[in-house]
């Protein structure tokens, strides 16, 4: 017997064991919303009452399980009643379809995120298909939410509250095998028939199923919240949560309590715990910032928002990488990676060869932790040439350089390029600071010439930043931004200028650090702020990785560029402190061992000269002010950028901020700290620490303007 209707496929067969098939129309990925939620609860109704049933196997019809909640229907919630309401009624028709008296079983054949996991994890059983594309977790965290259709109740009651608390508080996915390994998962399946039929099987043998946590007698494996084992978890927990998120993110903070507080309740009381916690999440500006930002503004890049219209997709099949460095040996992996054949040249045959190594280094280490096998290894290094010969680029439809930034080198390249390759080939630079259209002058065919800014270490930085010159074309763009998505990165525009976007700001960060340092504030405060202010690494740890000595490089190109111009560079208190350091003490950074920090090792500590050299003062600033002024000088640049129209869009803004040098992802992007403080706060606050440390904190026009007449920093579709 079988009934359907848009979503959901029930197939009853002889023994009356129902196939559910889920499959929402027009969605590339089932999600929960009402469309699949309306027809799954009338389904647990027909459980309850249709004796012809037996038993539900519920799978999905994709090629992923379901893949979370709908974010877009989140987002249209505007109080906090309103969250714990459709909270409550999503947990009250799971909580019908686990005491039904019947087995359900999930079978698990593709990726199940977030609300698709918390539907399996309310089922009598799960089996899932043994691929390595599979993955389950509950990432809720990671857009400033919790688990909130039972994660955090059913999972610590299955698991345990320890391993409970890494896997949600981390937004951790599992494979399928670690999923049974943990207990999550009750077996694999090699294919879908198998699946199918281990699912209808389990339910043959399990006719009247219910869960442990409903069972006399039931205990929470490892102990309820008040054993002393878990006590003592619990009683470290929530400093090991704050010691990198620093108090910026409530959602931690509610996972903690919902564990705490509803495994020492009865199974239905925790659950109205986590919708509450669940709804202060919801309401939550961290929540608004995250969602906004990482989820809608990210789909919006991912989907070609900046991409030029009319001009048709592209692949590249050849890349040609100059310079062997950590860039071209990153960008060398991160291509072949993804099929490309990569020719990597260098001036000598040793670095080319060092730069090739790079990638087997990723490789081996990844064979060792069981990621990965010696045969994938071998394939991908067989993609990549390591060459002294310019005459190998031949064949490549894209050239990417990563020389030294000098233009004199980067010209050479360029010519000795463009006389090897095709004439429609893309040649792109990965210059990080020096202008395209001056770096183009060297090209015979500017149209086919870009920037292509990668981040260090290129296989773990997700975004690229793409700078379109003055004479670059709309086809030259979106074949750029084609490679970038095909190499699994996230890709921002922007326009030329000095420094472009992310060098121009991430560049005051790590100035109004040195800048703070000059004025007698003491190093260890300057970088508690960095971390406290929501940033990845503190500025002056940050200004070791980068080196002094580049610092000082690029501060005296752009002197020099802008004399040449007739122009004259602003002078920054910090330029005094990164010459003392640099150049007359030699604290060239953490390549020298030496910079603001000591390096000895792994192990880093801060120069103990630091406080001779700038004795701190008597009385020091609140933590407060340093954190503003961290985040308003960044906002405040990025706010400049998007007038100038450096950037192109809001999205480019925030996420760029955010992936490209790790601007507080709790606020959502620089531009979002701006929106959501509100402009005409922005303004007051810009003006005082103007007033106090001078005019690089005076606020940019646009939002001045935003104060005067209550805009906001948004993009119009």
């Amino acid at each position: 017997m079988s009934q359907s209707n848009n979503t959901v496929t029930v197939d009853v067969d002889v023994d009356g064991i129902a196939l559910v098939t889920i499959d929402q129309p027009g969605r590339a990925m089932n999600v929960l919303n009402p469309s699949l939620v309306e027809p799954f609860a009338a389904l647990v109704t027909r459980l309850e009452t249709d004796a012809a049933i037996k038993g539900v196997v519920f799978t999905s019809g994709k090629s992923t399980f379901i893949v979370g909640a709908d974010i877009d229907q989140l987002t249209q919630i505007k109080t906090a009643e309103e969250a714990y309401k459709m909270c409550e009624e999503l947990k009250g028709m799971m909580r019908r379809m686990e005491k039904c008296g019947k087995p359900v079983v999930a079978a698990i054949n593709g990726t199940a995120l977030g609300g698709g996991l918390e539907l399996a994890l309310a089922a009598h059983a799960r089996f899932a298909l043994n691929d390595p594309k599979l993955k389950l977790g509950l990432p809720e965290v990671k857009l400033g939410l919790l688990p909130g259709g039972g994660g955090t109740q059913r999972l610590p009651r299955m698991i345990g509250i320890q391993k409970s608390f890494e896997l949600i508080t981390q937004g951790k996915e599992l494979t399928a095998a670690k999923a049974k390994e943990m207990g999550i998962v009750n077996d694999l399946a090699e294919t879908r028939e198998e699946l199918i039929a281990k699912s209808r099987a389990w339910c043959l043998a399990n006719p009247k199923a219910s869960q442990p946590w409903d069972n006399k007698g039931y205990r929470i494996p490892g102990g309820d919240s008040k054993s002393p084992a878990v006590v003592q978890v619990l009683a470290i927990a929530p400093s090991m949560a704050n010691a990198k998120a620093h108090g910026n993110y409530p959602a931690l903070t509610h996972i903690m309590s919902c564990l705490f507080e509803g495994c020492l309740l009865d199974f239905d009381a925790g659950m109205q715990v986590e919708s509450r916690y669940f709804a202060a999440c919801v309401a939550s500006q961290t929540s608004k910032n995250m969602i906004g930002t990482l989820w809608h503004q990210l789909n919006a890049i991912k989907k070609g928002q900046s991409r030029p219209k009319g001009v048709a997709p592209s692949t590249v099949k050849k890349v040609g990488i100059l310079g062997a460095g950590m860039m071209g040996a990153g960008i060398a992996y991160v291509s072949a990676k993804v099929g490309i054949e990569v020719v990597l040249l260098d001036t000598v045959i040793e670095n080319a060869e060092k730069g090739k190594a790079y990638s087997q280094g990723i490789l081996d280490k990844a064979i060792g932790r069981g990621r990965s096998t010696a045969e994938k290894r071998d394939q991908l290094l067989a993609r990549i040439k390591p060459t002294t010969s310019y005459e190998d680029l031949q064949g490549c439809d894209l050239v990417i350089e990563a020389v030294f930034e000098d233009r004199d080198i980067k010209a050479v390249c360029t010519k000795k390029s463009e006389a090897i390759i095709a004439a429609d080939a893309v040649y792109a630079s990965n210059t990080s600071t020096l202008p395209i259209t001056g770096l183009a002058q060297a090209s015979s065919r500017p149209a086919n010439f870009i920037g292509l800014h990668f981040f260090s270490p290129v296989d773990k930085m997700p975004l690229v930043e793409i700078i379109v010159g003055e004479k670059t074309s709309d086809e030259t763009l979106a074949r750029g931004f084609d490679y970038v998505l095909q190499i699994g990165k996230t890709p921002i525009v922007v326009n030329d200028s000095r420094g472009f976007y992310t060098s121009r700001v991430f560049a005051t960060y790590i100035m109004e650090g040195l800048a703070m340092l000059g004025e007698g504030v003491h190093p260890r405060s300057i970088e508690v702020a960095g971390l406290k202010a929501g940033m990845p690494m503190p500025p002056m740890a940050l200004q070791d990785e980068v080196s002094l000595s580049l610092s000082l490089h690029i501060g005296e190109q752009t002197r020099k560029d802008m004399v040449a111009e007739g122009k004259t560079l602003p002078e920054h208190p910090a330029t005094a402190v990164l010459v003392n350091l640099g150049a007359t003490h030699n604290r060239v950074g953490k390549k020298t061992g030496k910079g603001l920090y000591d390096y000895n090792g792994k192990e880093k500590s801060l120069w103990p000269g630091l406080t001779e050299l700038y004795p701190p003062k008597a009385v020091q600033p609140a933590q407060q002010e340093l954190v503003d002024r961290l985040l308003f000088v960044q906002a405040n640049e990025a706010a400049r950028c998007f007038e100038e129209k450096v950037v192109r869009s809001v999205a480019d803004t925030n996420i760029g901020s955010i992936f490209g040098w790790g601007f507080a992802p709790n606020q959502g992007g620089a531009l979002q700290f701006i929106n959501a403080m509100g402009a005409k706060k922005f303004v007051e606050r810009s003006r005082e620490l103007a007033k106090a440390f001078g005019p690089r904190f005076e606020p940019a026009a646009i939002v001045v303007k935003q104060a005067q007449e209550g805009g906001v920093f948004e993009d119009v579709a």
